[in-house]
C-alpha cells in the first residue's frame, strides 16, 4: 500500500480526525496513481468520477512528493477553494508546513503605477469612474495581494479596474519606481518559495508559450504538474500558443499613450507640436477602420474565417494604415524620451508606448501572414471585436513543450474517457488501470500490447481516453520510452437508484419547427413531476430564449429565470433558495457549476451538444482529420459531444443524497448509429423512454407537487 492510501485510508488521520470522513476506494487508487507518477515520472491520464474526491487524491501525494508541482484548475473559483479550503485541510491534518502559492494571470492584480497615473489623468474624472475608485482607494490601503477576487463589490468586467490592472504588456520591471512594492512582485516571490503554487490554465498555458526557442517565463520552474478539468486543456492552450488581438486591448493601449504623452507635454510644449497630438488622433481614426472593415465580411454574423484571400482591398488598406499609425505613434513617443531625462516613471512609461506599438504591428502581421497548419478568425461578442490566428493541431506542440519536457504531467477530470466501457485490467481497489498507447486512427480496432517501460496493466482493445490523447499529443507512437498510465476510477453514488436517464422517442427531431414547442410541453411535464429544481440546457441562445418565452407560459406563478438576467453567481444564488424555482441557460452552465441537494432534481439537456460546425477552428480541425482519411464526425464530433454530455449530465447528482431525473430530449440518440456511443459513455442511471417510468421515480423519491417543500426567490 503506497503512503498516500494509508493516510487516506480507514485507518489513517483523515479518518480519525473528520466526522464522517469515509476512505473511497476510487479515491485511494487515483492516490495511488497520482503517487506513482510523481516518483517514476511520466504521464497521468486519470478519469475519476464526481464524487471520489480526486482534489485530496493528488494533494496528498503532491505535498508527500517533496518536488515543486504546479496546480492548475479550469477556473479561478476551484483555485481559491484549493487555496482557501482544500489545502489548509490537508495541512493541518498531516500536521505539514509546506509553503503554498496562488498566482493568477496579471490582470488580477492592481498595478500600482497604472493606478497612480489613471488618479492623475483627465480620464478618472469621469463620473463613471467615481465608485469604482473610491472603492479601490479604500481597499488598496489595507490589501495585502492586491488581488481583484478580495473586491467583490466590484465586477469582473469593470471599466474602471481594466486602466489599474497589470498586464504583461504595462509591467516595466526592476526599473519601475513601485516594483518594490508591487503586488505581481511579491506573488512572484512567494511562487519561488512555495512547494505547492497553484494557478489556473490560462496562467499555465500562458507561462508554456513562453518557453519556446527565445525562452520566458510566468511561473517559477517545477517538476511536475496536476492540470484538473484537463479537458479543457486543448481548447485552452490554443488561446496561448495563438495570437488574440482585440479592438478593446488597441483602444486600451491608445488611451494610456495619450495619458504619458500628455504628462510629457509639460516638458516639450502641447502634444500637437512635433506630431503627438496628430499621431494620436490618426491611430484612433485608424483602430476604428481597420475593425469597421470587417463589417461586410461578417455580414451580421458573430465569427467569420479569414482565408489568405480576405485581406485585399479596403481590409488591406485598413491594415497599412494600422501599420503606419501604430509605427508614427512610436517614434513620437521615442522623440519624446529626450525631454524627460529627470523622470524616470515618465520615461518608463513613454518607453512603453514605442514597445506595444511595434508588438501589435508584429502581431498583425503574423495573422495576416499566418501559413498553413493554421486558422484565423474574427469575431464580434458584446463586449469587443477579436482577430484570432491559432494552430489547427496542437498535438506536437503539446507533446514537446509539455509531456516530453515536464517530468511528471497529471491530467484528471470527471469527463476524460469518452466511453463507458474499459479494455483495461482491473487495478488497485476495482478502478480500472493501463498504459498501453490506443491506436487513434482506429479507436474501435484491437491492437498488439504496446506497453510502456515502468508502467502496469495488462491487455486492452482500445483506449477509453483514445479522443483526448489523440488531441492533445499522446497518441499512436508517441514519447518512445516515457511512461504512461490511465485511469478510470468510476464515481461512488449509486446512480441505478439515484438517478433516472429520460430519453423521449416521440418528440420532433431538434431541427423540426416544432421542436420548441413540444420540448416545452415535455419540459413543463417533468417540472410538474419534479416539482421544480430543474437547469434547463441548451445549446444555443437562440433555443434558451425560445424555450424560456414558451415556459413563461406553460408554468405560470413557477420561479423561472434566463441566463444573463443577473450574474452567473446570484442566479444560482436565488435558485438554491426557491427549490423549485426553473432556470433557462446555455453553455457555461453545463460545467463547473455545484449544487447539491434538493435545489436541482431535474436537468434537461435539449439536445447532443456537438460542436459548432460553423465555427471556424471546428471547421478547420475536421478538415485536417479529413485530409488524413478520417471521418471529422466520428473522430472529432461525436467524442466531443461525449465528454460535453458527461458534463451536462454530472450537475445532476453532487453528493450520495441526491436523486433526480436527466432528460436528453434529442430522439437521434434512438435513431443514429453514434446514439449508443453517447448512451454507453453516460454514467450508468436507469435509463427509460417511458414518462410513466419518470413518474414512479419521483413518486418514490418523494417528489413532485406533495414531496417538495415550497419556497419563495424572487423571479
Amino acid at each position: 500500500m503506497s503512503r498516500a492510501q494509508e493516510l487516506l485510508g480507514p485507518r489513517g488521520p483523515f479518518a480519525a480526525r473528520l466526522p464522517g470522513y469515509e476512505a473511497r476506494p476510487g479515491q485511494l487508487a487515483a492516490a495511488e496513481a497520482v503517487e506513482r507518477t510523481l516518483e517514476q515520472e511520466g504521464v497521468l491520464l486519470c478519469e475519476a468520477g464526481t464524487g471520489t474526491g480526486k482534489t485530496l487524491a493528488y494533494l496528498v501525494p503532491a505535498l508527500l512528493s517533496g518536488r515543486k508541482v504546479v496546480i492548475s484548475t479550469a477556473t479561478r473559483a476551484l483555485q481559491d477553494q484549493i487555496a482557501q479550503r482544500d489545502l489548509p485541510l490537508v495541512q493541518e491534518v498531516l500536521g505539514t508546513r509546506a509553503e503554498v502559492a496562488v498566482m493568477k494571470g496579471l490582470g488580477n492584480y492592481l498595478c500600482r503605477r497604472r493606478y497612480r497615473e489613471f488618479l492623475q489623468s483627465d480620464e478618472a474624472m469621469r463620473p463613471l469612474h467615481a465608485r469604482a475608485l473610491d472603492l479601490i482607494r479604500h481597499w488598496v490601503k489595507e490589501s495585502e495581494t492586491g488581488d481583484h477576487a478580495e473586491l467583490a463589490t466590484l465586477g469582473e468586467g469593470s471599466l474602471t479596474w481594466h486602466e489599474v490592472a497589470s498586464s504583461s504588456e504595462t509591467r516595466i520591471g526592476p526599473a519601475c519606481p513601485y516594483f518594490d512594492e508591487c503586488f505581481v512582485t511579491e506573488m512572484k516571490r512567494q511562487a519561488e518559495a512555495a512547494q505547492i503554487v497553484i494557478v489556473n490554465h490560462h496562467l499555465f498555458f500562458a507561462d508554456l508559450s513562453m518557453r519556446g526557442p527565445h525562452p520566458g517565463r510566468v511561473l517559477p520552474d517545477y517538476d511536475a504538474v496536476v492540470l484538473d478539468e484537463a479537458h479543457q486543456v486543448e481548447d485552452i492552450a490554443c488561446m496561448f500558443f495563438g495570437i488574440r488581438l482585440s479592438r478593446a486591448q488597441m483602444e486600451r493601449m491608445l488611451r494610456e499613450a495619450a495619458r504619458a504623452l500628455g504628462r510629457a507635454s509639460a516638458f516639450g510644449g502641447p502634444l500637437d507640436v512635433g506630431g503627438g497630438g496628430a499621431s494620436l488622433s490618426e491611430l484612433e481614426g485608424a483602430i476604428a477602420h481597420f475593425w469597421q472593415s470587417f463589417d461586410p465580411l461578417l455580414e451580421g454574423q458573430p465569427r467569420r474565417a479569414l482565408g489568405k484571400d480576405a485581406w485585399t482591398g479596403e481590409l488591406r488598406a485598413a491594415w497599412l494604415r494600422l501599420e503606419r499609425a501604430l509605427e508614427d505613434l512610436g517614434a513620437v513617443a521615442r522623440s519624446k524620451l529626450g525631454e524627460v531625462r529627470d523622470d524616470i516613471g515618465l520615461r518608463e512609461s513613454l518607453e512603453l508606448v514605442p514597445r506595444r506599438c511595434q508588438t501589435t504591428r508584429e502581431q498583425l502581421t503574423a495573422v495576416v501572414d499566418a501559413g498553413p497548419g493554421r486558422v484565423t478568425w474574427v469575431e464580434r461578442t458584446p463586449k469587443t471585436a477579436w482577430l484570432s490566428s491559432t494552430p489547427v493541431d496542437l498535438s506536437g506542440t503539446l507533446r514537446e513543450r509539455l509531456f516530453e519536457t515536464v517530468p511528471a504531467v497529471i491530467l484528471t477530470s470527471a469527463t476524460l474517457a469518452t466511453s463507458g466501457r474499459s479494455a483495461e485490467t482491473p487495478g488497485a481497489n476495482g478502478a480500472r488501470s493501463s498504459s498501453e498507447l490506443p491506436d487513434t486512427k482506429q479507436p474501435d480496432t484491437k491492437r498488439p500490447d504496446t506497453k510502456q517501460p515502468g508502467a502496469r496493466g495488462g491487455k486492452k482493445a482500445s483506449s477509453p481516453f483514445g479522443f483526448v490523447r489523440a488531441r492533445l499529443g499522446l497518441g499512436e507512437g508517441f514519447g518512445e520510452g516515457l511512461r504512461v498510465e490511465e485511469l478510470v476510477v468510476p464515481s461512488p453514488f449509486d446512480f441505478e437508484k439515484q438517478a433516472v436517464l429520460y430519453t423521449p422517442r416521440d418528440l420532433p427531431a431538434p431541427d423540426a419547427a416544432m421542436f420548441l414547442d413540444r420540448a416545452a410541453e415535455r419540459i413543463a411535464e417533468l417540472v410538474e413531476l419534479t416539482g421544480g429544481g430543474a437547469f434547463v440546457l441548451t445549446t444555443s441562445v437562440r433555443a434558451m430564449r425560445g424555450l424560456h418565452e414558451r415556459l413563461g407560459a406553460r408554468l405560470p406563478g413557477r420561479p423561472l429565470w434566463l441566463q444573463g438576467e443577473r450574474p452567473k453567481g446570484a442566479l444560482l444564488s436565488v435558485f438554491r433558495a426557491s427549490g423549485e424555482g426553473v432556470l433557462v441557460a446555455t453553455q457555461s452552465f453545463w460545467e463547473g457549476v455545484d449544487v447539491p441537494g434538493s435545489a436541482l432534481r431535474l436537468v434537461v439537456l435539449e439536445k447532443v451538444p456537438f460542436l459548432v460546425p460553423t465555427d471556424p477552428v471546428v471547421q478547420a480541425r475536421s478538415q485536417r482529420l479529413e485530409e488524413q482519411g478520417l471521418s471529422a464526425f466520428a473522430h472529432l464530433s461525436v467524442p466531443a459531444a461525449a465528454i460535453a454530455l458527461k458534463q451536462g449530465f454530472g450537475r445532476l447528482i453532487r453528493r450520495s443524497s441526491d436523486v433526480g431525473v436527466v432528460a436528453l430530449l434529442d430522439e437521434r440518440i434512438h435513431t443514429r448509429g453514434y446514439g449508443k456511443r453517447l448512451l454507453n459513455a453516460l454514467p450508468p442511471a436507469r435509463r427509460t423512454d417511458d414518462l410513466e417510468v419518470v413518474r414512479q421515480a419521483t413518486t418514490s423519491w418523494g417528489l413532485g407537487a406533495d414531496g417538495v417543500q415550497r419556497h419563495s426567490a424572487p423571479r
